[in-house]
């Protein structure tokens, strides 16, 4: 299994080539953090579930700014507000984020399988389950603000 230093740079390059090929942003990681107590503050949350050699979710959340900004640059249109385009477009850079990490795991002989992606808005939520689980976050500025990228798991 590799070591938490290494998930988050893998979190970090899945993420860049996203931007690079879909979203045309600039983007700039900020330093990853580690464990159960880490807070982002965020009004919309794509995540994909993963199965396999590994279990866990990796989810990408927003707050509005952010979201209507990158769902714009990925659909090269104005959003004003939290919308069935910003949901769409957020659910597909949270699959494609997870099937670069995917395709890094599966390098290392892990095998995984993942599920579609679940959004939610709101801010008043947790997620429960995976007890135990490791937990990285990883800031990501834009220019209309800061989003995170966060990998939860337990290796089988």
């Amino acid at each position: 299994m590799v070591g938490n230093v290494t998930i988050a740079r893998r979190l970090v390059a899945s993420t860049n080539d996203v931007f690079r090929s879909m979203i045309f942003m600039d983007l700039h990681p900020l330093a990853s953090k580690e464990g159960k107590d880490i807070r982002c503050e965020s009004d919309i949350t794509s995540m994909v579930g993963l199965a396999g050699d590994m279990k866990g979710i990796l989810a990408v959340h927003c707050p509005t700014p952010v979201a209507t900004s990158l769902a714009g640059a990925m659909l090269g249109m104005d959003i004003a507000e939290l919308d069935e385009d910003v949901k769409d477009a957020i659910g597909e850079i949270t699959n494609m984020i997870t099937g670069g990490m995917k395709t890094f795991f599966d390098g290392d002989g892990a095998k995984l399988d993942l599920s579609i992606p679940t959004t939610l808005i709101g801010r008043s939520f947790r997620v429960g389950g995976l007890f135990g689980a490791q937990r990285i976050l990883v800031p990501f500025d834009v220019e209309a603000g800061t989003f995170w990228v966060e990998f939860k798991f337990l290796a089988a």
